[in-house]
């Protein structure tokens, strides 16, 4: 980058701040952004606020479009308007909504737009036709570039992969941490894409193996009330508990023994990373760019999405085993630490920026 040059404004377009995945790699990235390169802003669709206390402690701005409950034509209109009159010199797009119609005003605008392409598999957000529209994209598995380039026909030499990443100094065990406990913890969206109800049967029938074992449900969506009415089904009231999401994720890692994600889609889900950093084994579906994260036998143990049998042999595996979930836990730590670094992550992605802005690092 030449010397004297101002730093570049990029925008940062999140549909909500609500709790999600999603939400803290935006704020992770903006926090750690070289001040040097950059001048981002953290701009948002709705309301939902849940991670604004976050965002604000980390120092950064953040302009409202709306305040709506959902992405509503007006929101929309104030994303065009704010591109026209406060033109920013990028625009990084993430979850489908914004990589959508950031896309669209992006180019109305004349804005460079690095989209962040599939944080989900298979996003329905126009791919084929709008991957044009897109100067850079950045995904964060091998398997959603291949996805990308073999499903939609996007250029390859336009896609980046910069894999997820982790503050491991904030997601760290605790110096005297033991995990006697024989808790599971599954954190993340309650909805069908991350299959809680195959959990609660896997669950089920682990419970039967292991008398002491308990499960810790961690978060917010449309298929709670079912996994309630589940929950009373299977006379797990006692052994299965159903928390909020929170900001603050550490204190049910730490509670836990076993980590799991049965999705039954997936993409490269941040969760599974921070358990990892936190010293946990980790139970995973074959689905998506999971497959990437956990090795097998070693980090965690990988099951069939779907497969309630399966799911419940690998807990019950770890659960009766406390010399083996340790040593998979400290090689998820040591695994993290060597390819999931916010270094790596904030640098990769300031090189995609400057390369959309057409500067170099």
């Amino acid at each position: 980058m030449p010397l004297g040059r101002k730093p570049i404004r990029i925008a940062v377009l999140l549909q909500d701040l609500e709790f999600g995945g999603t939400q803290r790699y935006a704020i992770h990235l903006l926090k750690h952004l070289s001040k040097d390169l950059f001048k981002a802003e953290l701009w948002v669709l709705r309301g939902g606020s849940d991670m604004v206390p976050a965002a604000e402690e980390a120092g950064i701005s953040i302009r409202h479009l709306s305040h709506d409950t959902r992405v509503s034509p007006a929101s929309l209109a104030a994303l065009a308007r704010r591109l026209l009159t406060d033109r920013p010199e990028i625009l990084y797009t993430l979850t489908v909504v914004p990589n959508i119609w950031g896309r669209v005003f992006g180019r109305i605008a004349r804005v460079p737009v690095v989209v962040s392409g599939y944080r989900n598999l298979l996003p329905r957000q126009h791919e084929r036709w709008l991957w044009r529209l897109s100067d850079k994209i950045i995904c964060n598995a091998e398997i959603l570039k291949r996805v990308m380039v073999s499903k939609f026909l996007v250029d390859p030499e336009r896609i980046a992969v910069v894999p997820n990443a982790v503050d491991t100094d904030f997601f760290k065990p605790k110096q005297d941490e033991s995990r006697k406990s024989k808790t599971v913890l599954f954190m993340g969206r309650l909805v069908a894409e991350k299959d809680p109800l195959n959990l609660l049967e896997g669950f089920r029938l682990a419970a039967r193996e292991v008398p002491d074992a308990t499960l810790d449900i961690v978060g917010n969506g449309p298929l709670k009330p079912k996994i309630e009415e589940r929950i009373r089904d299977y006379y797990l009231e006692s052994r299965i508990r159903l928390l909020p999401a929170t900001a603050d994720v550490r204190p049910a890692f730490s509670k836990a023994s076993v980590f799991t994600l049965p999705s039954a889609s997936e993409a490269s889900p941040n969760v599974v990373i921070e358990a990892m950093a936190m010293g946990l084994p980790v139970v995973g579906t074959r689905v998506g760019g999971i497959p990437e994260l956990i090795e097998n036998g070693r980090t965690g143990i990988l099951v069939n999405p779907g497969d309630p049998r399966g799911l419940a042999d690998a807990l019950t595996s770890l659960l009766t085993s406390n010399d083996r979930g340790s040593e998979m836990g400290q090689a998820g730590r040591k695994r993290v630490l060597a390819h999931h670094s916010l270094e790596y992550m904030v640098s990769r992605t300031e090189e995609v920026l400057l390369e959309a802005a057409g500067e170099k690092k």
